[in-house]
């Protein structure tokens, strides 16, 4: 199954896009604004060619034909959603889809596009792909051949054996040894790398094909069969080499750790970026805070009936440790990011939105708007000249990208109406491209 000779050879998705227009002007909207935490007086918006040209609070004068006007009645516009932990293919399909043998590829692709495009119809207009065969599915997108977010793809996760990325099944032996590669790695979703040199190739290929960062297995994982969650993995060299590798392109190493000896590891390393993190002591934060790393967290939800013995195991330490990480993550001034990391569970994907109100524990309603759009939009520029969407995102300002939801009510107020995207989101426009409109066209 090679999904990435699929993807090449099989675009199937036809735009939803509403209304195509090198120009749209909105006028009478109250802006989000990050930097006074409230509301902005009723403004004009123009849009022109992918980006937010003009704001006003006076009528604006536009010359030429091809206009789109749209009366916002007074309504919230905000930055689109971003997510900075998905995972766009292996997040749309189940473990069972993936390894039966009598499902088609033509299936699994078809799940992965629908996918794709709702989650662009529940307001996330960027993402950060964390691990996969993205590459094929990315490029669709971006030409029109399929709907769905931004995307800065990491490519395969890079894994020592027996680390969290090495997904072989019994029979699968070694490829050092045995010379051939396992169906994960053959499938684009791993590279399992031993020893600097290997760990060198695996992240230069995935900087062949695109990567906008890079992903590495830095310890034990819940979903992987072989390996302990406490486990520390990559030699500091090994760790290093990826680091030395993405830095001469200009970007990051972002790395899959949960334990303090796992992180203090990564960073030493130069790794600018921790995904998940729950179980970090106040010593490692106070460490990522200093070092102005990033830790990129989130908020999972208990154990259910579902979940292997084994997986239940392993959670249980990363469920109580989250309570614990987030306030104290924000006490010491780490740079937060915030993503879902649904991964083989499908039917979480609906749930994408709703785990958003999760972080009401600890921040403001203020705080969390921040977060899910301007600061993981700062995390997303790290990837700086391989950034493959130049431009400002997260805010609603001139000269940025034209990514924005119109609100129906103040999410500063109500938090709420940003879990039921159906009803409350008014129009979502990416690129400057009208995707979904509720409101009437001038």
């Amino acid at each position: 199954m090679m999904f990435r000779s699929l993807f090449l050879s099989f675009f199937i998705g036809t735009t939803i896009t509403i209304a195509q227009s090198k120009q749209i002007l909105i006028e009478n909207v109250r802006i989000l604004d990050h930097q006074k935490s409230d509301l902005t007086a009723p403004m004009n918006v123009l849009i022109s060619d992918g980006f937010i040209q003009k704001i006003s609070n006076r009528n604006i004068s536009v010359k030429g034909k091809d206009l789109i006007t749209i009366n916002g009645k007074g309504k919230t516009l905000m930055p689109g959603l971003i997510d900075a932990h998905v995972h766009m293919v292996f997040g749309a399909l189940t473990m069972a889809q993936m390894t039966s043998p009598d499902m088609s590829e033509e299936t699994l692709f078809n799940d992965v596009i629908l996918s794709s495009q709702k989650m662009l119809m529940r307001g996330f207009t960027s993402v950060r792909d964390a691990g996969g065969p993205i590459f094929p599915l990315k490029a669709a997108i971006d030409k029109g051949k399929a709907v769905g977010p931004r995307i800065w793809p990491s490519g395969a996760t890079i894994s020592q054996t027996a680390g969290h990325g090495d997904f072989r099944t019994p029979d699968e032996r070694s490829r050092r040894f045995f010379g051939k590669a396992s169906r994960a790695e053959q499938l684009g979703a791993t590279f399992i790398a031993d020893g600097r040199d290997d760990v060198l190739t695996a992240t230069r290929e995935n900087l062949r094909f695109g990567a906008s960062q890079i992903k590495l297995m830095a310890g034990g994982g819940t979903s992987s069969a072989y390996d302990p969650i406490d486990v520390t993995q990559y030699t500091l060299e090994e760790m290093k080499a990826a680091v030395d590798a993405a830095e001469d392109w200009g970007t990051y190493v972002m790395v899959h750790a949960y334990t303090p000896r796992a992180v203090k590891r990564a960073v030493e390393a130069g790794v600018k970026c921790i995904e998940h993190g729950q179980m970090l002591d106040e010593e490692t934060l106070k460490l990522l805070a200093e070092k102005k790393v990033w830790l990129s967290l989130q908020n999972l939800m208990d154990n259910n009936d579902n979940m292997d013995e084994q997986r239940k195991e392993k959670r249980i330490p990363v469920l109580e440790g989250q309570n614990k990480v987030w306030p104290l993550a924000k006490k010491l001034g780490v740079r937060l990011a915030w993503g879902t990391d649904f991964l083989f569970e499908p039917e979480l994907n609906e749930y994408q939105n709703s785990y958003i109100l999760r972080l009401q524990k600890w921040f403001s309603n203020a705080e969390i708007l921040k977060m899910i759009t301007q600061d993981n939009a700062e995390l997303l520029q790290l990837s700086g000249l391989r950034s493959p969407y130049p431009g400002k995102l997260g805010v609603v300002e001139e000269k940025a990208l034209a990514d924005l939801l119109l609100i129906d009510g103040n999410p500063l107020k109500n938090l709420s109406l940003v879990a039921d995207p159906e009803k409350n989101f008014l129009l979502i426009i990416k690129d400057g491209q009208i995707y979904k409109n509720m409101i009437k066209i001038k």
